[in-house]
């Protein structure tokens, strides 16, 4: 394909436009739907690329050109079923604002990608055994938080002493979540014990996970965080910040809490989306009654 197309794009903060009178435009009118910054530039870098390949405006793309742009990229099953989930959305989203009048990627089938969620779900002794061999308060008390409330890393970096209230022998966290969405999680007494130790003096938007210079701790900090606690730990060097969220969910279902309440407590849109995790491990199996 040509690459004659050439997009120069502002950075993701740019201002939005109201409307879209071309591709660039296009483009920033569907990242902003997204409330993850992360999510937003991820989106706007495929779009790009993908218009970039084609060499063509969004309105005189065909379906061949999306297929062949798919089955032009590399990488795992996983990126590319991503790629394309992406850049459908962007398409549909054209249609519906009335930017395009067909939407092409209608007809193009995501690929099919394999389950990886057990891999990715690591033993109740690991996830402690990773929290309590962390040397800095800081850091032990952000890994209890990652677990033991089972956020997201924009959840925890969010985080403001004002969001924090005490209740009873413990206390509750309102997380300003994924997608827009506010929720308050219940946190156990251990945990809520862990918080306050970092307390202090700090005043009530003081951010409770802090940066060197004061302000919020990033995303790619806490990701820091998590692999070097992790490889202290002796854990695999895949383990993830979302490892915890993951770790979180599995263990307390397993300990019989109810889906639905580790459904409201993550914040899942829906309770088959917790439901994966019963699935990634299974508490019996037919293969136990067999003789071989």
């Amino acid at each position: 394909m040509s690459n004659a197309l050439v997009l120069v794009a502002e950075p993701v903060e740019a201002q939005q436009p109201a409307q879209a009178d071309d591709d660039v435009q296009m483009v920033r009118l569907w990242i902003a739907r997204s409330a993850s910054r992360h999510t937003r530039r991820n989106y706007e870098r495929e779009a790009f690329r993908f218009l970039a390949w084609v060499g063509r405006p969004l309105a005189m793309i065909r379906i061949a050109d999306l297929q062949g742009y798919l089955a032009s990229r590399t990488g795992s099953s996983a990126t590319v079923a991503l790629t394309a989930s992406a850049l459908k959305s962007l398409l549909t989203f054209a249609q519906e604002v009335g930017y395009l009048r067909f939407n092409i990627g209608a007809a193009v089938k995501v690929p099919p990608i394999k389950n990886t969620l057990a891999e990715r779900i690591m033993s109740e002794a690991d996830a402690l055994l990773l929290i309590r061999q962390e040397p800095v308060m800081r850091n032990r008390v952000l890994l209890t938080v990652l677990y033991g409330g089972g956020l997201r890393i924009s959840e925890v970096c969010g985080l403001r002493w004002r969001d924090l209230v005490a209740r009873d022998q413990a206390g509750q966290a309102t997380v300003f979540g994924k997608g827009g969405k506010t929720r308050v999680v219940l946190l156990s007494g251990a945990t809520w014990k862990e918080l306050t130790k970092l307390r202090a003096e700090s005043e009530l938007d003081a951010p409770v996970f802090r940066s060197k210079k004061g302000g919020s701790l990033d995303p790619s900090s806490v990701h820091r965080v998590v692999k070097a606690a992790a490889a202290r730990a002796g854990l695999s060097t895949e383990v993830s910040a979302h490892w915890l969220r993951h770790a979180h969910a599995s263990h307390s279902l397993d300990r019989g809490a109810p889906i639905h309440l580790v459904q409201a407590t993550l914040g899942h849109a829906s309770v088959a989306t917790t439901g994966r995790y019963l699935h990634a491990r299974p508490s019996e199996s037919s293969a136990r009654f067999l003789g071989v």
